[in-house]
């Protein structure tokens, strides 16, 4: 078996950089808010995921201080809307680089639900959602110390949506919904099956 290796710092030498490729399927945060003056904005995330559940605390991490963290930084929340297979074209108009105070709700068509705990808006036809208040925002550094223009934003989960037809005997059902997940370059799947391994005891 064969291995092609590099060194990150001199660069990979393929015709893209394999890098988000390998780190797949990730989730998508399509992340909805509330700019101060009341636009609403709604944007997917692929660096997006859970990192604990008790308490629920979620993430989503921006290249660069765009609308989706000014908006929690200045209104302390937001949501994250599951983006599935039916809706992967509304998803993708919603990542457009719009001009400020443009509502991608608007764009994409889709309908703005009010939260319950929260004043920011879910997107109503979401298989899913989570009502999320601001925990912290980091600014990234590297090895070198030098901070980049990446921002990670922490919420936690305060309230839940799940609409009724993904629900089989109470759990939630993955193959119904069929969430979206991000791969690398140009590419997208649909989680659509599953299977299940028993945890081993040690």
């Amino acid at each position: 078996m064969s291995t092609y290796s590099y060194e990150v710092a001199k660069g990979h030498g393929l015709p893209h950089n394999p890098f988000k490729a390998i780190v797949a399927p990730r989730p998508i945060g399509w992340i909805s808010t509330r700019s101060p003056e009341g636009t609403l904005n709604l944007a997917p995330y692929s660096f997006f995921n859970a990192v604990c559940d008790t308490p629920p605390i979620v993430m989503f991490s921006s290249s660069g201080y765009k609308d989706s963290v000014t908006n929690v930084d200045a209104s302390g929340e937001f949501v994250f809307n599951l983006a599935t297979e039916d809706f992967k074209d509304a998803m993708n108009v919603s990542s457009a680089p719009y001009p400020h105070g443009v509502s991608e709700f608007e764009k994409a068509g889709l309908t703005a639900a009010a939260s319950t705990l929260i004043g920011t808006p879910r997107v109503a036809e979401a298989k899913a959602a989570f009502e999320c208040r601001h925990l912290q925002t980091l600014r990234l550094a590297g090895l070198d110390g030098r901070q980049a223009d990446n921002w990670v934003v922490f919420g936690e989960v305060v309230a839940v949506h799940i609409d009724e037809s993904v629900l089989v005997d109470g759990l939630f059902d993955v193959t119904r919904a069929r969430p979206l997940a991000r791969l690398g370059y140009m590419d997208y799947s649909v989680v659509d099956a599953v299977f299940q391994m028993t945890r081993p005891r040690a």
